[in-house]
């Protein structure tokens, strides 16, 4: 005879082998609730200051945590955080009339880590162009553009010839 009615499945047994989802994680223990609690509280400060403030503002701010009714807002770098202190009073209206508990900002720069740079374009060329710069190279008067003119049509060759 099971302990379970005929048709319920049996609790699912933790299984750290297997994905979990982090909602199901922290709300395991009561540690977890309340980090649960803290996490949910800074989605939604991130949600209220993405829609208050201008775009350029909000992907660069983050919110820190609320302590004794100060909000401490991270700016990317100082001149976002000289904007953010430009515009404190009516952000702080703002978040107060949207319920949250929040007596005055701090303001800090936290830098954000560079975002790698966009990879250099490397030009391609065909046999054909590289022929034709050649051609082109050899008709002109000597002279900085012809030499550049050479060059490129010599490297151009090269690769040409190295991927056949």
């Amino acid at each position: 005879m099971s302990r379970f009615p005929p048709n319920s499945r049996p609790p699912q047994r933790f299984d750290p082998r297997k994905p979990q989802a982090i909602a199901d994680l922290l709300g395991r223990t009561d540690a977890f609730r309340a980090l649960r609690a803290g996490v949910e509280q800074m989605a939604a400060m991130q949600r209220d200051l993405s829609t208050l403030l201008p775009d350029y503002l909000a992907s660069s701010v983050e919110p820190g945590f609320i302590k004794e009714g100060v909000l401490t807002l991270f700016a990317g770098h100082n001149a976002l955080a000289a904007r953010l202190r430009h515009i404190e009073p009516r952000l702080l209206a703002d978040l107060q009339q949207r319920g949250w508990a929040v007596n005055s900002l701090k303001i800090r720069v936290r830098p954000q880590s560079m975002k790698e740079a966009a990879p250099q374009k490397q030009a391609r060329m065909s046999a054909a162009g590289a022929d034709a710069l050649q051609e082109l190279a050899e008709t002109l008067e000597p002279s900085p553009l012809q030499e550049a003119l050479a060059k490129m049509a010599a490297r151009h060759h090269a690769k040409a010839h190295q991927k056949k």
